[in-house]
């Protein structure tokens, strides 16, 4: 399947999800069917309640992190980026289009289903630092 299709499946269900405020039988079915066994990590990372989005004030920007088994992952939704390891050596060499964190941060977001963080933003270099210092 390419990129887009993809893709276009993922917020295709993720708009239903919302719509319906669940995951059906029928998504769950439709997202393992295209993603596997990525689809099977992401929905463990919401269950884990693993997927944060921080806000910082008074900017208002958002950062977007999945806590892996190893480390955090920065997530950068409007890029489709992830500083995993599965994101540089399958998703840019096009063995794969989507890595499961950014799968879970997607399913999160449409159905709120993450942990808000507030910070100010004087927090927000030091986190940033520290978060791109988790790149491969």
């Amino acid at each position: 399947m390419d990129k887009n299709s993809e893709i276009d499946l993922l917020n295709t269900v993720c708009k239903e999800a919302k719509a319906e405020d669940k995951l059906t039988g029928r998504n769950l079915t439709k997202l393992y069917g295209i993603f596997g066994q990525r689809f099977t990590k992401a929905f463990e990372a919401l269950k884990e309640n693993r997927v944060k989005k921080y806000l910082f004030k008074p900017s208002g920007k958002i950062v977007w992190i999945v806590v892996g088994r190893e480390r955090d992952y920065l997530i950068m939704p409007q890029a489709e980026f992830c500083t995993c390891d599965d994101f540089y050596f399958r998703v840019l060499d096009r063995e794969i289009h989507l890595c499961y964190h950014l799968i879970a941060q997607k399913i999160a977001d449409a159905l709120g289903w993450f942990e808000k963080i507030e910070d100010s933003d004087e927090l927000y270099e030091t986190l940033m630092k520290e978060w791109e210092n988790l790149t491969p």
